[in-house]
C-alpha cells in the first residue's frame, strides 16, 4: 500500500513507529536543587525530564494553550498578564497572540537553565516569543512576583511543575496552598483571572479557590488535539 493510498490514522501510526525507533538525545543537563533536569530530543519531539520523569513535551501541548486563552477569554481587557513558569513556551506565546499590542506580559520562570534553553535550542517552537517587546522575564520565584503585584494583574496563570500536586520541587507547593492561593487573589484587579493547569484533578484545591474568594470554574481538556489524555484547568474569578 502506498502513502497516498493510507488512512489518516495508519499515517499517524506509521509515524509514531518511525519516531519511536530514533534515539533520544541529551541536548542539555544541569542540576537544580540536587534535582537532575534535562532537555533531551528525538526527531522533532523536545521533552524535559526531571530526575528521570517527564515534565514537558512538545507534542503535549494543547492544554497549556488552551490555559492562556480561556483565562484571557474571561477575563475580557487584558492590560497586565503574569504566567508562573516558562515551560517550552507555548502558553506565553499563546497569550501574546490573543492580548492587544499594549498589554505587558510578565514570564516568571525560577529555573534559569529553562530560559535559556528556551531561547537557544527552543525558540522556533513558540516563534521566539521571549523577543516579544511585550514580554518581561523574570527569573526568579512566581510567588515573589505575585506577591509583589498590588491588584493590578487583569490574569495570573500558573503551569509550575504538575500542578498543585508537584512533581519537581516540592517547595512549588507555596504556590497552591492557602497563602498562596490568597496570594493570587490579592494580586489581581477586579474582575481578575486565575487560571491553573494540572495534570490532573484535585478537589482539594477546588475548595481552597472558594475559599479565598474566587468564582471558581475546572475544566478537564485535551492534552493535545485528537488525544484521549486529559488535563484539567482550574479557573478563578474575583468578582468586580
Amino acid at each position: 500500500m502506498d502513502v497516498e493510498s493510507r488512512s489518516p490514522k495508519a499515517v499517524r501510526e506509521v509515524a509514531s513507529i518511525a519516531r519511536s525507533m530514533q534515539e533520544w538525545v541529551t541536548i542539555e543537563r544541569a542540576t537544580i536543587r540536587a534535582h537532575d533536569f534535562v532537555l533531551a530530543r528525538r526527531g522533532e519531539e523536545w521533552v524535559v525530564r526531571v530526575d528521570g520523569r517527564m515534565l514537558m513535551s512538545n507534542r503535549m501541548h494543547q492544554s497549556e494553550v488552551d490555559l492562556a486563552l480561556r483565562a484571557i477569554e474571561r477575563a475580557g481587557t487584558v492590560r497586565r498578564m503574569l504566567i508562573g513558569g516558562l515551560g517550552l513556551g507555548y502558553t506565553l506565546r499563546a497569550a501574546l497572540d490573543h492580548v492587544s499590542s499594549s498589554a505587558r506580559v510578565i514570564v516568571a520562570e525560577l529555573v534559569p537553565e529553562l530560559v535559556d534553553w528556551n531561547r537557544r535550542h527552543l525558540a522556533h517552537l513558540h516563534d521566539r516569543a521571549l523577543d516579544d517587546l511585550r514580554t518581561e522575564v523574570i527569573t526568579g520565584d512566581a510567588l515573589d512576583t505575585i506577591r509583589a503585584a498590588r491588584a493590578d494583574l487583569d490574569v495570573i496563570v500558573l503551569d509550575v511543575d504538575n500542578g498543585p500536586e508537584p512533581l519537581s520541587q516540592a517547595e512549588n507547593q507555596r504556590l497552591y496552598n492557602d497563602k498562596g492561593t490568597r496570594a493570587c487573589f490579592d494580586a489581581l484587579a477586579p474582575g481578575g483571572v486565575l487560571g491553573v493547569w494540572s495534570a490532573g484533578p484535585n478537589d482539594a484545591y477546588a475548595a481552597r479557590l472558594t475559599k479565598a474568594g474566587f468564582t471558581t470554574e475546572v475544566l478537564r481538556v485535551a492534552a493535545r488535539k485528537g488525544s484521549g489524555s486529559r488535563h484539567v484547568l482550574f479557573f478563578g474569578k474575583k468578582r468586580a
